[in-house]
């Protein structure tokens, strides 16, 4: 017998959203772990956390009660065997609400949630208020994909790029997924369009000679300078860098050859993974003098379009012409490592990917530009004697 219970979820921005749980027993899998069914139906109702006037207390009321009269006319339905996996009440539900639901899911699970919310953003520009699950067909799905070929645009009023295209028709394809699993639709119908090829993305990068001509340029921000090239000697994200603590920086003893061992241990902002990053000795001198253990590494950095505008002149400074950004340290720091003998699986390792297709893309680099040197050799004006 299905159960339906009440139940309430915190968002983001504070309020309560309220749900219906539909409880449908358990399973066994193959490995012997026991899997629990459950289906969802969101109410578009909120409760405010904490009410503190007569009104936002009301407002509560009122929201509750109709709740649980829902919930009464679902387990009536129930009750009289009327209770199917796509029913009708689900279809009536707003394809836009439930979006939203299920990018809060990843805000909750530290998923992609700036993905799903830039995604929304998107949605919200071609999706009318009003469309429901009954409303979604092929030529929704289709015109949505359309939209983002040909009418969507950034903020710099700029066509999508296609790997942005091909993320944010991801989020779409996963939410109409989701409402085929719980039942919001009677057909998967995202099966049947074909979404965006993912492009391969430009990294732009520095060379040995060019990282070691910056290096010794001044630089208008020193502290710039100094976390650039941590990064670059590292590998370490901008966010990472600018959050580095020094409880994370370590001191690990010494090697064979008496000389200390640093490490840095972090937590991946944008993975969550946790890292035990060793760094090179160089790496260690341009943090500088230890201070507090709960004080940032790099304090007063700044991520701004002032910061970039620096950035940018610093390599122009140096000579160098091509469009660097932080990341592109991050980038240098991994075509370097490959240049130098390090497997890609260590290279892989130490980025922090999660897969190792995402590291492959700089032995592509590696390799072009291997293709490239064999031609660096000026064509010579042979004369060759016949063979006998």
């Amino acid at each position: 017998m299905i159960k339906a219970h009440l139940r309430k979820k915190k968002l983001k921005t504070g309020k309560l959203s309220l749900y219906i749980e539909y409880y449908k027993g358990f399973k066994t899998l193959s490995n012997g772990k026991i899997k629990h069914l459950r289906d969802y139906e969101y109410l578009q109702l909120y409760l405010i956390e904490s009410p503190k006037s007569a009104d936002e207390k009301k407002k509560n009321k009122e929201q509750l009660e109709l709740a649980e009269k829902i919930l009464s006319i679902r387990r009536a339905e129930i009750y009289q065997g009327k209770f199917k996996i796509q029913n009708n009440h689900k279809g009536k539900t707003t394809f836009l609400d439930f979006f939203e639901q299920k990018k809060e899911e990843r805000y909750e699970t530290k998923g992609n949630y700036d993905n799903w919310d830039a995604a929304q953003k998107h949605l919200e520009k071609y999706c009318p208020q009003h469309t429901t699950f009954n409303d979604v067909d092929i030529d929704f799905i289709k015109g949505f994909k359309r939209h983002l070929d040909t009418i969507a645009v950034t903020k710099g009023k700029k066509k999508l790029s296609q790997n942005t295209k091909h993320t944010y028709f991801n989020k779409f394809k996963a939410c109409l997924n989701a409402a085929f699993d719980e039942g919001y639709l009677k057909e998967n119908l995202i099966k049947k369009v074909k979404g965006f090829s993912m492009g391969e993305s430009t990294r732009e990068y520095l060379t040995s000679d060019e990282l070691q001509q910056l290096s010794q340029t001044p630089c208008p921000i020193p502290l710039l300078k100094r976390a650039f090239l941590f990064s670059a000697l590292t590998g370490i994200r901008w966010s990472d860098v600018n959050k580095l603590k020094w409880s994370e920086v370590r001191e690990e003893g010494m090697d064979g050859d008496g000389n200390l061992i640093f490490r840095v241990v972090f937590q991946q902002k944008k993975t969550e993974g946790v890292e035990y990053l060793y760094i090179s000795k160089q790496a260690r001198e341009l943090l500088g003098e230890r201070h507090d253990q709960k004080e940032r590494v790099f304090r007063g950095l700044r991520y701004s379009a002032h910061m970039n505008l620096q950035l940018l002149r610093w390599c122009m400074f140096a000579g160098i012409t091509k469009h660097i950004t932080f990341h592109s340290a991050r980038h240098t720091n991994a075509v370097l490592l490959l240049e130098n003998g390090a497997d890609i699986y260590t290279v892989s390792k130490r980025l922090g990917h999660k897969e190792i297709r995402t590291t492959e893309i700089y032995a592509k680099i590696i390799d072009k530009k291997m293709k490239e040197a064999a031609n660096l050799i000026p064509k010579l004006e042979l004369e060759l004697d016949e063979i006998s």
